[in-house]
């Protein structure tokens, strides 16, 4: 009986522990902007147990439901970062060409300030991702922001499909071929390493499928060597894993447009795709999708090529299209970001919001949960005073799941979880002054260091 006891007792923190808390809400009188129907004014949004269950005018707040009253203000879907590395322990794993077996989701930093920074520029979900250093990386994982909780697997969205970065130009090159010395370090060596990563993950996956047929009738069949790095190419060949690629430059771009063809994989987001207005048509013909920089280039030499309306030109080519951040900073100015293609592209408010909610989504699969306001969906939200396209726009207040996650009128003034005493402020930190602009490169140039190479502090940091 003992024995049992112990046994339900540890089922049920398993449950509780996979499960995190949701609330009931009931935001009053806003003007609610949809996303994917209408704009409703003075409409009501009633989230219980974190989803959406009713939108409409003069609902009766039920019994316990805490009311936000949103006279004047702006209900929007929670905004969805598809490129940050905000909440990881460690970004890159850079020891490698090729370290498609390691996974970001178990390096999460639930403590990680970031977090709460996010949430006070409104945005509810972001897709923490490996770095750049390799020509594949490693698995991604898509968070939802629920600051204040202080276990890794509470971050992590559950049901959310798995994603995985790949990397083209310059920071596989500077990392392997000038760093080390080894292949690849040139953008041809760049397109074999994936070719060869994907040969190896379709042998692996024929291997597996000949013993799979031969165990029924021969006992003394033997399964291939258990591969972590190959399960993952056998994952991204059936479609199991969406690929998500550091991009700059068309030439490449096209070229792994080429390689998923030979090896019949569909499902690939192109990140930051600065040169992506020279290729949307084929882009838009592969089914491919975008994920960019509103107006942030030349920071590199392959970068020096872009333009602010790339995102317009990607969205009437018929590219599904968002902007990201790649910053701990602009995550929290992603709403602004958005507008900018209103002055470089003349979106409508509709298109340019949805670079920063439904089309994020849907490249990272998770469209049927968030990204617009509908009856069902995950009761993310942001509150704005001010159209959120507007530079005026100021967030009050961040909901994830029915929670309010961040009250710019409630909040303390300093809202981290875990203070150390002896660390820098922020705006001190090493790593402020001698990181790229982006992040995608975190912690290679401590790797580099502890192995005494110097190699990226000469005349590579921007």
């Amino acid at each position: 009986m003992k024995n049992i006891l112990i046994s339900m007792l540890c089922l049920l923190s398993v449950i509780s522990y996979a499960q995190p808390a949701t609330g009931d809400v009931l935001i009053k009188n806003g003007t609610v902007l949809t996303i994917t129907k209408e704009v409703l004014e003075n409409t009501d949004v009633l989230i219980q147990q974190g989803k959406i269950k009713q939108i409409a005018k003069n609902i009766a707040a039920p019994k316990g439901v805490q009311v936000i009253d949103a006279t004047g203000l702006f209900v929007m879907p929670g905004i969805i970062d598809a490129h940050s590395h905000i909440a990881l322990d460690v970004v890159n794993e850079a020891s490698s060409p090729v370290t498609a077996e390691v996974a970001v989701g178990d390096a999460i930093d639930p403590f990680d300030i970031s977090i709460y920074r996010a949430l006070a520029g409104g945005v509810t979900t972001s897709h923490a991702m490996h770095g750049s250093a390799n020509a594949i990386g490693g698995e991604c994982q898509t968070i939802k922001h629920r600051w204040g909780l202080r276990e890794q697997q509470e971050y992590k969205m559950e049901g959310a499909p798995r994603t995985i970065k790949f990397a083209l130009g310059e920071n596989p090159m500077r990392v392997h071929g000038e760093g080390r010395k080894i292949q690849p370090a040139t953008r041809m060596g760049v397109e074999q390493v994936i070719r060869q990563a994907f040969a190896e993950g379709k042998a692996y996956m024929e291997a597996k499928q000949k013993y799979a047929a031969n165990k029924k009738t021969d006992a003394t069949a033997l399964p291939p060597k258990y591969n972590r790095r190959l399960e993952k190419m056998e994952a991204i060949l059936k479609g199991d894993i969406i690929i998500h690629c550091h991009s700059y430059r068309a030439d490449e771009i096209y070229m792994l447009l080429n390689v998923l063809k030979d090896y019949g994989v569909t499902k690939i987001c192109f990140q930051h795709v600065n040169e992506g207005f020279k290729v949307a048509p084929e882009l838009a013909a592969y089914g491919a999708t975008a994920s960019v920089f509103a107006d942030w280039w030349a920071y590199k030499f392959e970068v020096y090529y872009s333009t602010p309306y790339n995102a317009a030109i990607l969205m009437e080519n018929g590219v599904i299209t968002s902007i990201n951040s790649d910053s701990g900073d602009y995550i929290r100015h992603l709403y602004h970001q958005a507008g900018k293609t209103q002055r470089y592209g003349g979106l409508s408010n509709d298109d340019a919001l949805k670079l920063i909610t439904i089309n994020p989504a849907i490249q990272l699969g998770i469209e049927n949960r968030v990204g617009s306001i509908e009856v069902g969906k995950d009761g993310d939200i942001a509150i704005f005073k001010g159209h959120p396209l507007s530079i005026y726009a100021v967030p009050q207040m961040t909901i994830v799941d029915g929670i309010i996650r961040f009250d710019i009128n409630k909040d303390n003034d300093d809202m981290r979880i875990d203070v150390d005493p002896e660390a820098l402020p922020v705006y001190m930190h090493h790593s402020q002054h001698t990181h790229d602009h982006d992040r995608c490169m975190q912690d290679v140039y401590e790797f580099f260091e502890m192995g005494g190479r110097q190699f990226y502090f000469h005349n590579h940091r921007h």
